[in-house]
C-alpha cells in the first residue's frame, strides 16, 4: 500500500496545538492569580472570571489539537497500522484530498472517517450513540473526549467534497461511487453497527474489510487509474 500525507500539515497543526495549550495554562493561571490577589475587587474579579473562561475554552481547543495532531498514534497512524499488508494496489491519502482520509484501490473508493470515543457505540432512532462508562465518561464528555457528533452528516459532506473533486476528471454520471466507514481507533469500545446505513468497525478489522470489498471488483481497472491520476502523487 502506497501513503501519501501532507507531513508538513500534521507538523504545523501538532505546533499550533502545544503554543494553543500553553497559552491556556498561562491564561488559566493568571486568572487564579486575579482571583486571590483581591477578591474584595470588582474589577479584577471580572478579569479573572474571563480569564478562566477563555483558559478553559482554549484548553478544550488544545486536548483536540492534541489529540488530532500531536499525539501519537495519531487517527492517520493508527489507520495506517490496520491497512498494513494490503497489496501496492492501494493508495491511502492522508489531509491531502477533499476528504481528511481516503482510501483509493481494488476496494474502491472510501473515505475513512477516525474516531476517538469509547464505550459502547451503537446505532438508534437515525444517530449513533455512545454509552456505558459510568461517571468518569460523563465527565470525559466534557472536559477532554470529543462527543460523537453525526458521523452520518460527516461521512455526506466528506463524499460530497471527494465527488466534486473527482468531477473534474470524470463527467457527472461516471464518477465511481464513494463509500465511507467509520473506524473507532480506541481500544476501550465495542461496536454494535446494527441497523446503521455506514459501516463501522476497529482498525484491525479494516485490512479484512477492504479485502473482502475488493472481491465484489466494485470499480474498474480503467476508473481506478482516473482515480489515482486527479490525486496527489
Amino acid at each position: 500500500m502506497k501513503i501519501i500525507k501532507n507531513d508538513r500539515l500534521i507538523k504545523r497543526n501538532s505546533r499550533i496545538g502545544q503554543w494553543i495549550t500553553i497559552a491556556s495554562l498561562l491564561i488559566l493561571a493568571g486568572g487564579m492569580f486575579f482571583s486571590i490577589s483581591d477578591p474584595s475587587d470588582p474589577q479584577r474579579v471580572s478579569y479573572s472570571l474571563f480569564a478562566l473562561f477563555a483558559g478553559f475554552i482554549l484548553t478544550q481547543i488544545g486536548l483536540y489539537m492534541g489529540n488530532r495532531w500531536g499525539r501519537s498514534p495519531r487517527p492517520d497512524e493508527q489507520l495506517d497500522a490496520g491497512l498494513k499488508g494490503l497489496p501496492g494496489e492501494f493508495n491511502m491519502y492522508h489531509y491531502t484530498t477533499p476528504a481528511s482520509h481516503l482510501l483509493v484501490g481494488p476496494a474502491g473508493v472510501w473515505v475513512l472517517l477516525p474516531y476517538r470515543q469509547k464505550g459502547a457505540i451503537s446505532f438508534s432512532k437515525n444517530r449513533w450513540r455512545v454509552s456505558g462508562g459510568g461517571f468518569l465518561q460523563a465527565y470525559m464528555s466534557i472536559f477532554g473526549q470529543e462527543g460523537i457528533g453525526r458521523p452520518d452528516l460527516e461521512a455526506e459532506n466528506e463524499i460530497r467534497k471527494v465527488k466534486k473533486a473527482l468531477s473534474e476528471q470524470f463527467g457527472e454520471n461516471e464518477i465511481p461511487e464513494v463509500n465511507a466507514a467509520l473506524v473507532f481507533t480506541n481500544e476501550q469500545v465495542e461496536i454494535n453497527p446494527e441497523g446503521a446505513p455506514i459501516s463501522a468497525m476497529k482498525p484491525k478489522q479494516l485490512k479484512d474489510y477492504m479485502r473482502q470489498k475488493a472481491k465484489e471488483k466494485p470499480i474498474s481497472q480503467t476508473q481506478l487509474a482516473a482515480v489515482k491520476a486527479a490525486l496527489p502523487q
